[in-house]
């Protein structure tokens, strides 16, 4: 049946390629066939994946490095659900992508027909939007609403959702309804900082003696301005995976080596565009003491969680920035600047420390290679634009402290793991002229690791490497010591290399520290490629040694956990 061109579905694909939409990720089915072919026919590359969850993930990936929102589209009934994790991720992470989908037609509604399910039910609580639209003359407008909710005018960035009957999606729209003003591309939303807020934090900056800015991802866009008032302030500054290359690593204020001990010592913690969640103690005195919080965000979610500050900017934090610098002028902070300097200083002292040991990073029992030895290959063959996709959970904590990225993403705070494939094969086709390289523990690869096949036949140049320690390491490790016996959590060393050969990718396995400057070459002018790289499972991560494994009661980490036991008991932090 041939779609009309004023179809809802025609009218659906040209809504994606007026909005800017390139590429639309997806696996096929009948309910959503209608738009698969408009899309077709306007141009839209379609990258069909072998999974919708991996869909979902490649348009989150999509979305946070181009800018403006990510497209998944998913067929009906276990199409929606399998991409429901990746829906929650995005709803986690904030980012901005519209999911959609179909349904049975209008007449077979609630009859039992193939695939028949109200999805509206089930992604509700993990959208920022969710409608089933049953007239084709409501497409146009509700398209409109759901992109806007997107990106976040009137609220908080995130997925959308929106599903059509199949009759719908074939049926026509009017043309005196297909208004312009729907179609036209909308700019993402900005808000202006309350002068006298900002007035009010100079007044708290200026008279800090040890500023900490800590930022997350909605301080994307800021990072010019946050440098400018870092160096105007002589502050310490913490990145996080939300924003990991938004200040250069050679800044003077970055002392991320230092982060626990500038948690403790700061007077003063600003918060731009970023959470204070589990990874950052939630905010706690048991952590951060008598320090008062400066919080600036565009949204609720990043202003007033956990603890509320002294001073609020509800406004975009580029704007917020320059409108603090502005009303600042000359004045003279009061940072202790040889506090900063000796922060600096020992962060750099810590940083060069951990070069050389991963260089030297001694071979487990099993005589296999320590995870570092393949980290510190990477940071030597890696361009320093590279783009970093790092994924797991023991190896996560590797490559979170040791491979270095000006971009950066990973499985983010919902601990998402599997994304790290789906996201490498998104960033590679969206900056086709950066190297994109995916850093993965042997369980997270598994996830999705038929990704592989969707990488090799849409030619997407990503290296994936994955390091193979046979093992869920994390919770070996927490059972053996917290249980005296591993149960469940041990994996076999399979050779990944001889899968990703099987798609028709170039593939190695290496096994000799000494091999790896090689096959990373190798791998890197033959993308997309993987390296199957057996490392010890002796190796414990920072992760697994900071007890996050076995779930304190009252904060993420043993330490922090004791420090606010300690606290509420009143015992002092």
């Amino acid at each position: 049946m041939a779609i009309s061109e004023q179809s809802a579905a025609a009218v659906i694909a040209r809504f994606l390629k007026q909005r800017g939409v390139k590429r639309v990720y997806s696996l096929c089915g009948g309910h959503i066939m209608p738009i698969w072919m408009r899309l077709d026919a306007e141009g839209i590359r379609i990258i069909d994946v072998r999974d919708e969850r991996a869909a979902v993930y490649m348009a989150h990936a999509d979305a946070q490095l181009n800018g403006g929102f990510g497209v998944a589209m998913v067929t009906a009934g276990p199409g929606v659900t399998n991409a429901m994790t990746g829906i929650a991720n995005a709803h986690v992470a904030r980012v901005p992508v519209l999911v959609l989908s179909g349904l049975p037609p209008r007449p077979q509604e609630n009859r039992g027909a193939l695939q028949d399910i109200v999805h509206t039910d089930l992604v509700r609580s993990i959208t920022r939007y969710a409608r089933t639209v049953r007239q084709p003359e409501l497409v146009l407008q509700e398209l409109d609403e759901a992109v806007s909710r997107a990106i976040g005018q009137g609220g908080e960035p995130g997925p959308v959702y929106l599903d059509f009957p199949v009759d719908t999606l074939r049926g026509e729209v009017p043309l005196a309804i297909q208004l312009p003003e729907h179609f036209a591309p909308k700019a993402m939303p900005t808000q202006t900082p309350d002068p006298v807020a900002v007035q009010a934090a100079v007044e708290l900056l200026w008279s800090a003696k040890r500023p900490l800015f800590i930022s997350g991802r909605g301080a994307q866009g800021s990072g010019p301005a946050l440098c400018q008032l870092l160096s105007r302030l002589d502050a310490a500054y913490l990145d996080t995976g939300e924003s990991r290359g938004l200040v250069p690593e050679d800044h003077p204020s970055v002392v991320a080596a230092m982060r626990g001990s500038v948690m403790g010592q700061a007077d003063l913690v600003v918060t731009v565009g970023r959470r204070l969640d589990f990874q950052l103690a939630y905010g706690s005195p048991a952590v951060f003491g008598d320090a008062r919080f400066l919080r600036i965000a565009d949204c609720a979610a990043e202003l007033r969680d956990n603890r509320r500050g002294a001073v609020e900017l509800m406004a975009t934090p580029a704007l917020a920035i320059e409108a603090i610098l502005a009303a600042a002028g000359d004045r003279t902070p009061a940072t202790d600047v040889e506090w900063t300097r000796a922060l600096r200083a020992k962060h750099c002292e810590r940083a060069d420390k951990l070069v050389s040991s991963m260089r030297n990073a001694p071979p487990g029992s099993d005589g296999l290679m320590h995870p570092n030895r393949l980290i510190a290959a990477l940071r030597d063959a890696l361009p320093s634009d590279a783009v970093v996709v790092a994924d797991g959970g023991d190896f996560l904590s590797f490559a979170r402290v040791g491979l270095p990225a000006t971009t950066y993403l990973d499985p983010g705070s919902l601990g998402c793991i599997g994304v790290g494939t789906p996201f490498g094969v998104a960033a590679s086709l969206a900056c086709p002229d950066r190297t994109v390289v995916v850093a993965t523990g042997d369980g997270a690869f598994g996830f999705n690791a038929m990704e592989l096949d969707s990488a090799v036949r849409h030619k997407a140049p990503v290296l994936v490497v994955v390091a193979n320690n046979g093992a869920w390491a994390i919770e070996v490790r927490d059972q053996q010591e917290t249980h005296g016996k591993v149960c469940g959590t041990r994996l076999q060393f399979s050779d990944h290399a001889a899968m990703a050969r099987a798609f028709g990718m170039h593939a190695e396995r290496v096994e000799k520290a000494e091999d790896l400057p090689g096959a990373i070459e190798r791998a890197l002018a033959n993308r997309p490629a993987l390296l199957d790289v057996l490392v010890t499972p002796d190796a414990a991560s920072s992760d697994a040694k900071s007890g996050l494994a076995w779930v304190p009661d009252l904060q993420p980490l043993a330490a922090w956990n004791d420090a606010e036991r300690r606290w509420r008991d009143g015992d002092g932090a």
